[in-house]
């Protein structure tokens, strides 16, 4: 059991969520949750469920045991996949082990490629460009980036990618904390905010 408590800890701190922001989105008290981290706390199956919702986890999470850890990425083993309203083409670069804090990835701007809305949400982002051109606005200010250039900001902040070019921008972007989760679906729905 102590490994369920030692998850929640984890899943928790991955998404900069407070013990008092968790409370809120399921209902259970801080101290009760405070207690339950530190394994001081018995835990029913339906409060690990409410917290397993707030997490946006399935509850199976919490009893799996550690997955087999999975450093080397070879390129045979990346897959393409694309996040419901956006053009871009992503392929995830990272590893797979437990704790990760990090989202390695390779994305492809079509041409022209412009976003109709702005993103934000906890973390940190870079953005290196190995080819073509990048307009990236954050927070009001709008950034031209060719090959070479780079970008690290905080994700909190909004921001908006442009392609300008009539030719693919392929950049290096890496995020924290870790938004995508594996699956075998080559299309995934939006995880991170939107503001229109």
């Amino acid at each position: 059991m102590d490994r369920i408590y030692e998850k929640i800890r984890m899943l928790r701190t991955q998404q900069n969520m407070t013990l008092k922001e968790l409370s809120n989105l399921s209902g259970l008290s801080t101290s009760f949750l405070s207690q339950v981290e530190r394994g001081n706390s018995s835990l029913a199956i339906t409060s690990l469920q409410k917290i397993a919702e707030v997490l946006n986890v399935p509850i199976t999470t919490f009893f799996e045991e550690q997955a087999n850890e999975q450093y080397f990425v070879p390129e045979s083993d990346r897959k393409q996949f694309q996040i419901a309203g956006s053009g871009s083409i992503y392929v995830r670069l990272g590893g797979e082990f437990t704790g990760r804090a990090l989202e390695p990835l390779h994305v492809t701007l079509l041409p022209r490629q412009k976003q109709n809305y702005v993103f934000n949400h906890p973390g940190e982002e870079f953005y290196y460009v190995l080819a073509g051109e990048l307009i990236l606005t954050v927070d009001g200010t709008e950034y031209h980036l060719a090959k070479g250039d780079s970008i690290h900001f905080p994700s909190t902040l909004d921001h908006m990618l442009y392609n300008p070019t009539e030719e693919d921008t392929q950049v290096i972007s890496v995020l924290t904390p870790v938004i995508f989760k594996p699956t075998n679906e080559s299309i995934r729905n939006e995880p991170i905010s939107q503001k229109k």
